[in-house]
């Protein structure tokens, strides 16, 4: 078995020199590495309103899930993104409060789809959930806000 004493005067100060000059590159590295996930968990590293925005369709087990990031300053995130920034403030980031269509008339078809949105407005936490019965009915209560597709929803 070989030991430390073992090697020349020499060799051990070179390796202590080499270790001496990584230590602060590795701290520096660990440092970093530690603060990127705080950061991103902090809810500011995107500043102003915006929400995470998924839509799924059909039941639970569907696959079919789109999903973008919908930032209001500047309107960003989806085609209709200026339009769902618009209700989103008039509603003060409330989901459910977003002035619906209350003149659509949608079809009584069972093709569910469920919407969430989680994310920060005006400085408070949004986490909303919900699952609609189709489409139409969907854009009838939310407008723009999950209109993740460049096409809309057909008039029934």
């Amino acid at each position: 078995m070989t030991y430390f004493s073992d090697f020349p005067q020499r060799s051990r100060s070179r390796s202590a020199r080499a270790v001496r000059r990584a230590l602060p590159a590795a701290a520096a590295l660990l440092l970093a590495m530690g603060a990127a996930p705080a950061l991103a968990a902090s809810g500011d590293a995107v500043p102003g309103n915006w929400l995470q925005l998924t839509v799924t369709r059909g039941d639970a087990r569907s696959s079919d899930t789109r999903g973008t990031l919908l930032m209001c300053d500047p309107p960003q995130g989806h085609s209709r993104a200026a339009e769902a920034c618009d209700m989103l403030a008039r509603a003060d980031g409330d989901v459910d409060a977003v002035p619906g269509d209350g003149d659509r008339v949608c079809p009584l078809v069972y093709a569910p789809v469920t919407v969430r949105a989680q994310g920060r407005w005006n400085g408070r936490a949004v986490d909303y959930r919900h699952t609609f019965s189709n489409d139409c009915e969907r854009e009838a209560l939310t407008g723009a806000v999950f209109a993740l597709d460049d096409e809309q929803v057909p008039e029934v």
